[in-house]
């Protein structure tokens, strides 16, 4: 394998430094190196001008067996999530495992020419065929080579609401899921929710497994799982092992009580997945007039130290008919909806799609230091102030020492009479 030697790289310190790599791995980091001593031919040359470099973006949460499913049989005309699982249940039945694997393929190439090379999804165990889930399994062996898939064992229709429930969802877990999911606030009665979350932890001990549960996605303030998923970390030592993704009642809950359960959720090392794109778009439909915003506790969650991942969710399926992969995106959407804009806050939102879902997915050798894997990306911005203004392109993705994708940003002439103008949407240092 050739070496990689990449000039002027903005890290995200602000410094500008080389990057050599070697083997795969990143072999030295300094102010300047010289690929003198090499033949030509063994190092490739990038000069990153001054762009901001960072590691590899992870989405730390989607649906891939549903995705690029919208309209599919029919479209989400409410919007709401339970007509999304409505469709999904009509969708699901004699769905071919070619086509869940085509479309779960072509989003991870998408993801992945947005710079997330490290991935988890949610797959429906519930399923009584087994053909999603084992579709699934098969896409994260066949892209490999490009990004690691993370799965969730996910009963979609919950554990207590199906048949053999259980079955299916330890059957998941033995075929090679990654991750327990669970989904205790659909079940028939908060006693079910209960024993949804018990059995959840219980197989995750069992199997030596993650927990990542789909926790109080609903706008009813009485819907309270999470408290009781931060006492199951905390009395079963799972401290940092858990995740609970959505919990948008938390936007409604008494804030005296909202405070006591954000200090749980942080004394239990539990992470919480914020998905900007699916719950703007599904909570909080039928408030009339005003209208709460549908999404967790973002900004007290992060005064309290908690670790936040921004997930894409959806994209364009019953749940959410946009998208495109890309956690800068989210990054900017939440900026706006979780009205955390202030200066100091933005470094935050690259960390909900760098280190912190790095954390949770408990991935080793992240981040670009000396003797770690090779993995990061060039953005085409050199701050990350305009990595989340511009939703920045990636222009190069590296994966293990090799670039695996490359980005040509559209370029924009503006004619002023005779006088052609380059716009590229940044500031010059004569605005300044």
């Amino acid at each position: 394998m050739k070496k990689l030697l990449i000039k002027n790289c903005r890290l995200r310190s602000g410094d500008l430094k080389d990057i050599l790599i070697s083997d795969g791995k990143f072999e030295k980091i300094a102010d300047t190196i010289d690929a003198a001593g090499s033949a030509a031919e063994d190092v490739e040359v990038i000069d990153a001008g001054g762009n901001l470099v960072t590691p590899p973006f992870c989405d730390a949460h989607l649906h891939l067996d549903a995705t690029l499913s919208v309209g599919k049989p029919r479209y989400n005309m409410s919007g709401t999530l339970m007509e999304g699982i409505q469709i999904w249940d009509e969708r699901k039945v004699g769905l071919s495992k070619e086509i869940i694997k085509k479309n779960a393929t072509d989003v991870i190439e998408w993801e992945v020419a947005n710079g997330s090379t490290f991935l988890r999804t949610h797959v429906d165990s519930t399923d009584t065929t087994g053909v999603v889930v084992d579709a699934l399994l098969e896409v994260r062996d066949e892209v490999k080579d490009i990004a690691d898939l993370q799965i969730v064992a996910f009963p979609q229709d919950c554990i207590y609401t199906s048949d053999d429930g259980e079955k299916m969802l330890e059957e998941a877990l033995e075929k090679g899921c990654d991750v327990v999911g669970g989904l205790p606030y659909f079940e028939y009665s908060p006693i079910d929710g209960y024993n949804d979350l018990k059995f959840v932890f219980d197989m995750a001990e069992k199997y030596d497994r993650l927990v990542d549960v789909h926790c109080d996605e609903c706008s009813d303030d009485q819907s309270r799982y999470v408290e009781y998923m931060a006492r199951e970390t905390i009395v079963r030592g799972l401290e940092g092992r858990v995740a609970a993704s959505h919990t948008t009642a938390m936007h409604n809950y008494d804030n005296e009580y909202a405070a006591k359960v954000i200090s749980n959720i942080k004394r239990a090392d539990m992470t919480i997945i914020t998905n900007p794109f699916a719950n703007a778009n599904l909570q909080n439909r039928r408030d009339g007039y005003p209208r709460r915003r549908g999404h967790t506790r973002v900004d007290e969650l992060l005064e309290a130290g908690v670790n936040i991942c921004i997930g894409s969710d959806d994209i364009m399926d019953p749940w959410y008919p946009m998208g495109k992969g890309s956690p800068l995106a989210g990054a900017n959407l939440l900026l706006n909806y979780a009205q955390i804009s202030g200066y100091a806050q933005i470094p935050l939102l690259i960390d909900m799609i760098t280190e912190n879902p790095a954390k949770t997915m408990h991935i080793d050798g992240y981040g670009i230091a000396e003797g770690n894997p090779a993995n990061m990306v060039i953005l085409d911005v050199d701050s990350e102030f305009d990595a989340v203004r511009l939703t920045a392109e990636a222009l190069y993705v590296i994966r293990k020492g090799r670039v695996i994708s490359r980005t040509v940003p559209a370029k924009r002439e503006l004619m002023r009479g005779d006088e052609k103008h380059d716009i590229d949407f940044k500031v010059t240092p004569e605005n300044k």
